[in-house]
Order: structure tokens, then C-alpha cells, then sequence
């Protein structure tokens, strides 16, 4: 905005400065809101859950397979195994398998240390190559797989 005035010999002289200090309480202000609001943003990590796949390549059933449950139980190839007998199993899978590869399927809320436990079995079996499922283990998967072997102990 331009504004003139007139100075005591009778000429005009024009102002051009922008006041910038309405601007300054402005931004003063919104720089006041964003540190209130950031904290809340770190919170919201919290919350986080697998994304579903739509897509990818899907796994041959022919593979060693190990299911890892929320509660920490190892399933290889649906029957349940002890941790320590883990790597026992899965050396008995390398011979009949003509692919050394492990598939691993755990639960979303299962810890990455049982999955590190599968990683340094099937390593020390001679697999070569280890495959994270993407779609997790549904709760219905989970309840048949301890069924399943729940028959098998009691039959």
C-alpha cells in the first residue's frame, strides 16, 4: 500500500514501507501453536500396525515353513516345536528340501528376538535364504495350529 502526505513546502512525498509488524505477530503466533502441537506428533508412533499387502509374489507351500505365535511358540511346517529343538527340525528339513530356503511367518505382535531366534537356526541348519512372509498370522490361523497340535499331544 502507497500512501501520500504533504510536506510543509507543499509538495506530496509518497510512503512505500510495508508495516511487517502485524506479519511478525502473525507468524509469532504460529510459531507458538507448532511448539504446543509438535510433542503430540512424537506420541502417535505408538499406534503403528503392518500395512496389508496387495501385492508381491506369493510362497510355495513346498517350503520349510515357520509359524511363530504372539506368545512366543514355534510351529515348523504346522507342528509345534520347542525353541531348543528348533534348529534339530529344521536341520532335518534341509535334506528333503530341494530349495534351502525358510519361510517365516510370525504374528504382528510377535517379538523380533523370536524371529532372530528362527534367523540363527535356520542358519546353522544350512538354509541359504530366508523369506518374511508379509501377511501376518491371522488369530484364527494361530488358534488352529495350537488345535491341531493340542489333538496330536492328547491323541
Amino acid at each position: 500500500m502507497i500512501s501520500t502526505s504533504q510536506t510543509d513546502d507543499g509538495r506530496k512525498k509518497t510512503f512505500n514501507e510495508i508495516n511487517i509488524t502485524p506479519l511478525t505477530d502473525i507468524f509469532l503466533v504460529l510459531l507458538i501453536i507448532m511448539m504446543v502441537i509438535a510433542p503430540s506428533f512424537q506420541s502417535m508412533d505408538n499406534n503403528i500396525s503392518m500395512p496389508e499387502i496387495n501385492s508381491g509374489t506369493g510362497i510355495e507351500t513346498k517350503n520349510a515353513t515357520v509359524s511363530i505365535t504372539k506368545n512366543g511358540e514355534f510351529f515348523v511346517n504346522d507342528t509345534r516345536v520347542n525353541e531348543n529343538n528348533l534348529e534339530n527340525n529344521l536341520l532335518s528339513l534341509t535334506k528333503e528340501s530341494e530349495t534351502k530356503e525358510v519361510v517365516v511367518r510370525a504374528d504382528k505382535e510377535t517379538k523380533s528376538s523370536e524371529i532372530m531366534k528362527v534367523m540363527k537356526a535356520a542358519q546353522n541348519a544350512g538354509f541359504e535364504k530366508l523369506i518374511v512372509a508379509g501377511e501376518p498370522l491371522t488369530r484364527k490361523e494361530q488358534r488352529n495350529l495350537e488345535e491341531a497340535n493340542k489333538e496330536e499331544v492328547d491323541g
